[in-house]
């Protein structure tokens, strides 16, 4: 019986290279499927499975990130709202956020090793997986503007203007947001939502 509540607890995940989840991927495996089960996202959620999830530290608290498929995000968005109210009641109110799980392919340079036999393309560059993160953490507020402001020190502070409409869907999660970012990609943001578009 044990090998068989472990094959449904990871139903809902399949990690690349057949990689083993851990304790903490089973139990978000394990939440999605109880919610397929029981709630009116059976039909949403059938298709879908994650690659992974992990907690990050937040100022005394955690959050979690779950990684999806890139294919499957846009059919995690639909439900998401809805998704991350079950789950964050679920994992006692810790926030929820949804990542697709991207590749970066390092630079090519003249010493690399293998010689790609295609050009690296332009979705699996450092720069676009980070601005790809970012609109992933973000949704459903859509990011209308983007300030790099360099500090003195050579420190740099990215600023992030969101769509003022959602600003009441989204406002409370900002610090989570922040923490994420920082957590995956080392970079600094801020979030506002500023009154006027130019």
């Amino acid at each position: 019986i044990a090998s068989i509540m472990s094959y449904s607890a990871n139903a809902k995940i399949v990690k690349p290279q057949g990689e083993k989840p851990d304790e903490f991927e089973s139990s978000i495996s394990q939440a999605l499927l109880e919610l397929e089960m029981n709630s009116d996202l059976k039909a949403s959620l059938y298709e879908l499975f994650i690659t992974g999830a992990k907690e990050v530290d937040m100022q005394g608290k955690k959050a979690i990130i779950i990684f999806v498929p890139v294919p499957q995000l846009k059919a995690y968005q639909k439900i998401q709202t809805r998704l991350v109210r079950e789950l964050e009641k679920k994992f006692n109110g810790k926030p929820v956020v949804f990542i697709a799980q991207r590749r970066i392919l390092p630079k090519p340079t003249r010493k690399s090793k293998r010689q790609n036999k295609q050009k690296r393309p332009r979705s699996r560059t450092l720069t676009a997986v980070h601005d790809s993160i970012l609109e992933d953490l973000c949704y459903p507020a859509e990011i209308v503007g983007k300030r790099l402001r360099v500090k003195l020190d050579g420190s740099k502070m990215i600023k992030v203007h969101l769509d003022k409409s959602q600003q009441n869907n989204v406002e409370h999660k900002l610090e989570t947001f922040t923490s994420v970012y920082k957590k995956l990609t080392g970079k600094d943001v801020t979030f506002e939502f500023p009154e006027f578009v130019l």
